[in-house]
């Protein structure tokens, strides 16, 4: 009996190494909060990785297709029940992650006899302000952190990922148009992905709008757009 809570432990650091063995490859996703929302971007082969979850909530994410989207829809239907028992205005991200997303996750994780969540992931709640924005920043095993600088990047290392948000947060300047932002946004996945020391890395003269042979997905959490739904596909030029 005495070894049980020792297996136990050994069957989580397992798993630990299971999900980062097989998030290797995974790209980033980023979330940005600027003047006219939250601007929100991720790079994929076939594969969505941001999503609207509902009126002014966005998801990004990186793993598993099929993890991704088993927690979309756990999003989703948390987000549409708390808008029927209550209101939509009642909708709010602290609530969504704390009593639904992130237990959801960590139960997943601790049962060691089933599948875990292969995903790590990006939630955004728009403000009336960008000081009123909330990114959060949730893991494959429910822990999760609320950032307060406006700059969130969710990526398979966590130590390049914290270096990326340096990076990020360095460069942007309360004047950038969303283009640029894309763009700086582009300009930082392509380092990540290709592995470059982002200490030594600098923004490139042109900054990309594309990336060749994958799809790059931007959305807009407007704070311009009247009415409930502020959340829309943004085509960047």
């Amino acid at each position: 009996m005495t070894e049980e809570p020792y297996r136990w432990l050994e069957a989580i650091g397992n798993r630990r190494e299971y999900i980062s063995e097989q998030m290797k490859g995974a790209t980033p996703v980023f979330a940005v909060s600027r003047p006219e929302g939250i601007l929100m971007l991720g790079v994929g082969i076939g594969h969505s990785k941001v999503f609207e979850v509902y009126d002014r909530h966005g998801f990004a994410a990186l793993g598993h297709p099929v993890d991704i989207e088993k927690l979309r829809q756990a999003a989703i239907e948390a987000a549409h029940v708390e808008g029927f028992n209550r209101s939509s205005k009642d909708v709010t991200l602290r609530r969504l992650i704390s009593f639904a997303l992130s237990t959801t996750l960590k139960s997943s994780f601790e049962q060691i006899f089933s599948p875990p969540f292969i995903v790590e992931a990006i939630f955004t709640e728009l403000g009336e302000t960008p000081a009123q924005d909330s990114l959060v920043r949730l893991h494959y095993d429910g822990h999760h952190h609320y950032e307060t600088s406006g700059v969130l990047i969710a990526a398979a290392d966590r130590k390049v990922e914290a270096e990326a948000s340096a990076w990020l947060r360095d460069k942007l300047k309360p004047e950038d148009s969303l283009a640029r932002v894309a763009g700086l946004c582009l300009a930082l996945w392509q380092a990540m992905v290709d592995g470059r020391t982002l200490g030594e890395f600098r923004v490139p003269d042109s900054l990309p709008t594309t990336v060749s042979g994958k799809t790059v997905e931007t959305a807009l959490i407007d704070r311009r757009l009247p009415g409930p739904v502020q959340y829309r596909p943004l085509e960047i030029k």
